[in-house]
């Protein structure tokens, strides 16, 4: 209260200044007052000449002389008096222009405190506030400490489960007492802890069955650890929570929940610039259902200007929606030309959506490489050339652009026309192998594992075919990423040393499964 009362003091003092020169002006102090007192002066100098003339020392004739001189001379003195007080006041319009702009400046000026400043604060350079967070982060409280905390700051009544699920949970408990090392019944325990808001059990849970699997736990084993333990916190990422999110990203370092954890925890303890990028990894890493994702995409602009980041997009998740089943019934029933259709629209859809929203490195290669696929290599270069300009100081996006640049390039899906009668049209690229009609049918009632299965199982036909009667270029860079994309990275790289073995003698062939290679993440 007392910085408002002191500036609102500083602000009616200068205010006052402003009013007190306009209102003087300049002219009336100096002007009007020295030519009043010639004008006095000059009366004076007519009275006396006429005392002159009654005692005889000057004639009429040389008084009325004189008279008209001192006459002139009093007119023109009391003519600058008047000028004078004239131009000693400001025009109306150019006062309250000013007074406007007082106003103006100054509730402007406390405006724009009250939106970006606090009173009470003191100076907050960098180092201060680096070194305040360091503090932040030293000084946080233990697991049981934060458990603690939370269960005292709680006020959400607990709900009341189905009594049958509390007996089947005592019956559990008892189960897992009696064979505390069985890893499925830790599970089942951690998990349905959960469920019932005892997150300290459920995360003790977690924590032995993590120590029950020994070398064969996973990174998400670890990050589902951490979770529980820093729900169980109130939210907050203890010391020894980070300790577990640490041990999960050195497994995965693209384990999508253990950076969103660790970026929340930057974020807690005044680091927002580091908390952006391992926010906007976990945004790379991250399915569209992940529980995660709408919170970091609610906050990450915000993030990336706190970190300093200009014209930053946000990227989309993996897992962008594919066909559904209707689209794969269709597609089934389509002759090829329609097909192709449905493809171009798909395209289209992308490029208007990079077009109008933006969207990450692996949205504008995926538009890219489609476009060279379909043959519109003009254009696949012209968004080649945006992409660059765009991403051109991110060298890992780069990478992953210039990779679907590279992607072999497949002829026009429609007739380019223009040959004469005697040049035979361009042929078509021979059409890779995929699922036929009917197995797209079949697909539609599988079980997600099934239709794994069935992929699988084309892929690994396409991988046998190949490394014993080898296959076009089209084929060993679909291998490659088929098999890159089901996760089988040492396969790919396999199938990258088999298909230089088979395409040595044909350089530009082989140039093609580079690029393919390089985009799956198997060749250098």
């Amino acid at each position: 209260m007392l910085f408002w009362i002191i500036a609102a003091a500083l602000v009616a003092v200068i205010a006052l200044l402003f009013a007190l020169a306009l209102l003087r002006g300049r002219g009336e102090d100096e002007m009007a007052p020295a030519a009043s007192y010639d004008v006095q002066v000059y009366r004076d100098q007519l009275r006396d000449l006429e005392r002159d003339v009654e005692r005889g020392v000057t004639s009429r004739e040389e008084a009325d002389r004189a008279k008209l001189e001192i006459s002139r001379r009093m007119l023109e003195a009391d003519r600058k008096a008047q000028a004078g007080s004239d131009l000693g006041r400001a025009p109306k319009g150019a006062t309250i222009a000013v007074v406007l702009g007082v106003v103006v400046i100054f509730g402007g000026a406390f405006a724009l405190y009250d939106y970006v400043g606090q009173d009470g604060y003191e100076d907050q350079p960098i180092g201060v506030r680096l070194a305040d967070a360091d503090k932040l982060y030293d000084s946080r409280p233990s697991q049981a400490e934060a458990e603690k905390m939370a269960k005292a700051r709680a006020t959400a009544p607990q709900s009341n489960p189905d009594p049958q699920f509390l007996a089947l949970m005592k019956k559990l408990r008892e189960a897992v007492a009696k064979k505390p090392n069985d890893p499925k019944g830790l599970e089942l325990l951690a998990r349905n802890e959960a469920t019932l808001g005892n997150f300290d059990a459920a995360w003790k849970a977690q924590q032995r069955l993590v120590a029950t699997k020994g070398d064969s736990a996973t990174a998400q084993d670890y990050a589902e650890l951490g979770d529980m333990m820093a729900v169980a916190a109130g939210g907050m990422i203890t010391p020894e929570a980070e300790k577990v999110f640490a041990t999960a990203l050195t497994m995965d370092p693209k384990n999508g929940l253990s950076l969103y954890y660790v970026g929340l925890m930057m974020l807690q303890n005044g680091r927002a610039d580091r908390a952006f990028r391992f926010w906007d990894s976990a945004l790379r890493n991250s399915e569209n259902s992940d529980p995660w994702v709408p919170m970091m995409r609610q906050n990450i602009e915000e993030l990336a200007w706190l970190a300093g980041e200009k014209d930053y997009t946000p990227p989309r998740p993996r897992g962008a929606p594919g066909p559904s089943q209707a689209d794969v019934a269709a597609a089934a029933d389509m002759s090829p030309e329609a097909r192709q259709d449905m493809i171009r629209s798909m395209v289209e859809r992308l490029n208007d959506r990079l077009a109008q929203e933006g969207g990450s490195a692996d949205d504008w290669a995926r538009l890219i490489s489609s476009l060279r696929m379909i043959g519109e290599v003009d254009r696949a270069d012209a968004i080649y050339g945006e992409a660059k300009g765009k991403f051109g100081s991110r060298p890992e996006d780069m990478a992953k652009i210039d990779a679907a640049h590279q992607a072999p390039a497949g002829q026009a899906l429609k007739d380019m026309g223009g040959a004469s009668a005697g040049q035979s049209a361009p042929q078509a690229a021979p059409a890779l192998p995929g699922p036929s009609a009917q197995q797209m049918k079949d697909a539609q009632s599988m079980t997600p594992e099934e239709r794994q299965q069935m992929i699988q199982g084309m892929v690994d036909g396409l991988f046998d075919r190949l490394t014993t009667d080898g296959g076009t270029p089209q084929e060993w860079a679909r291998v490659i990423s088929s098999l890159a994309t089901l996760g089988e990275n040492a396969r790919a790289k396999e199938a990258w040393g088999e298909a230089q073995k088979a395409l040595a003698d044909n350089p530009d062939a082989l140039a093609q499964v580079e690029a393919a290679a390089k985009s799956a993440g198997v060749a250098e």
